[in-house]
């Protein structure tokens, strides 16, 4: 199953589908292509400390088995849910997903 793309405006939608067939017939190149991709494509937003305890506890998971599927120590989830940190860059990608697809999408 192809995972849809969620775009930040719905002229950037038609922009980024016409750039994706111009780099399909090689018109562009991969790095020109993953610049469109950032400056098209909605970011990951932040996520508030009980945010990332609700997607644990969906997914029926201890801290320290939460820590496991993303490659963490099981201190940083604890912190993390507390507020004492934040998420950033993979974890937080794996976040997202996990709160957008459940669990199984990142395991």
């Amino acid at each position: 199953m192809k995972a849809s793309k969620t775009y930040r405006s719905e002229p950037l939608r038609s922009l980024h589908k016409a750039m994706k067939d111009i780099h399909s017939v090689g018109g562009i190149d991969k790095a020109t292509m993953r610049r469109f991709d950032l400056s098209c494509l909605t970011p990951v937003e932040d996520l508030q400390p009980e945010a990332i305890k609700r997607i644990r506890e969906k997914a029926n998971m201890s801290q320290a088995t939460f820590a496991l599927a993303l490659n963490v120590k099981p201190s940083v989830v604890s912190k993390w849910e507390c507020g004492e940190k934040r998420p950033s860059g993979p974890s937080l990608k794996l976040l997202a997903l996990a709160d957008k697809k459940g669990i199984q999408a990142i395991l």
